[in-house]
């Protein structure tokens, strides 16, 4: 069967995920080391790279871990691991695709730097994982997203899932977190499930009045836009549109205005986990909107 090889590790990794030994492979000819080499996919070859360039050492083992209809998945360790807040060394989830990082996995490397730069500082905050690295291979055919690897296991207690969730909506819009102007938006537009997300970002310290027109416009009008059903788009623009002001009429004012919190944006309970017993939260479609917008898909896809 086809297998790759890492001349830095101790194995060949088959697509049926074997493992065997280098130091039981003979190496008496020069032709066989050329070859494998040569068989290095340009994902092997940039990972390789990667972990040299990042002082990392070199890979140690790269085993596949599934894939979906967009993207291949692997869990890569390397010989020299940086750490983590708990002080354990660090294995990498990787995500691959034959198409370029912008389309890919640009949006979701924000999204998971945001959400991480807000969970920061106490210990019942989201477990999220770190990105290390986003980008196109080296040859141009091909991307990458790399992130720290989390033993994601069933759901943490609810209580605790509340706790962590108000910490990264209170947490302050900042440029660490992509959010200096203090608006509402996001760096990039995205995707909720297979579809687009505009986001483009209000006025620099935005309140209510910016938030229900983005809400508006690019929340419900543009899936109405996209579903394309006359009498549900007729309803919105007379009917609701016009009076959806009212339900902010609390929220309008000096200590009252409604603040950027950093969403997921796609929170359902399929979207919710615990990694070494804390919430994690993963498959986002990040941006700064109102706190109380999170839980809107709870009419469609509860979170039990």
């Amino acid at each position: 069967s086809l297998a790759f090889y890492s001349p830095s590790s101790n194995f060949i990794i088959s697509h049926q995920s074997s493992i065997v030994n280098r130091n039981n492979m003979s190496s008496s000819s020069s032709s066989t080391t050329t070859a494998r080499s040569a068989s290095l996919s340009a994902l092997d070859q940039d990972l390789e790279s990667w972990a040299s360039n990042s002082g990392y050492g070199s890979i140690d083992k790269s085993i596949p871990a599934g894939s979906s209809g967009w993207a291949s998945f692997r869990k890569v360790t390397v010989t020299d691991p940086p750490t983590n807040a708990d002080g354990k060394p660090v294995a990498f989830f990787v995500k691959s695709s034959g198409r370029s990082c912008d389309e890919m996995f640009y949006g979701e490397a924000l999204g998971l730097e945001a959400m991480y730069a807000c969970s920061q500082g106490s210990e019942d905050s989201l477990r999220i994982p770190k990105v290390y690295h986003y980008g196109d291979y080296s040859s141009g055919k091909g991307s990458m997203l790399i992130m720290e690897y989390l033993n994601l296991a069933g759901r943490s207690d609810d209580r605790a899932l509340g706790k962590a969730m108000a910490r990264m909506h209170l947490a302050e819009a900042t440029e660490e977190a992509g959010n200096g102007d203090k608006a509402f938006g996001f760096p990039v537009d995205n995707t909720i499930g297979g579809t687009p997300q505009p986001n483009p970002w209000t006025k620099p310290s935005s309140g209510t009045s910016e938030w229900i027109e983005f809400f508006a416009t690019h929340r419900i009008g543009h899936q109405l836009n996209l579903a394309g059903d006359s009498y549900c788009s007729n309803l919105w623009q007379n009917d609701i549109r016009p009076r959806l002001h009212l339900l902010f009429e609390d929220l309008q004012g000096e200590g009252k205005e409604v603040k950027p919190s950093l969403l997921h944006g796609d929170l359902w309970s399929g979207n919710i986990g615990s990694a070494d017993g804390s919430p994690s939260i993963f498959d986002p479609a990040v941006y700064w909107g109102h706190h109380e917008a999170e839980w809107g898909m709870s009419w469609c896809a509860g979170f039990g």
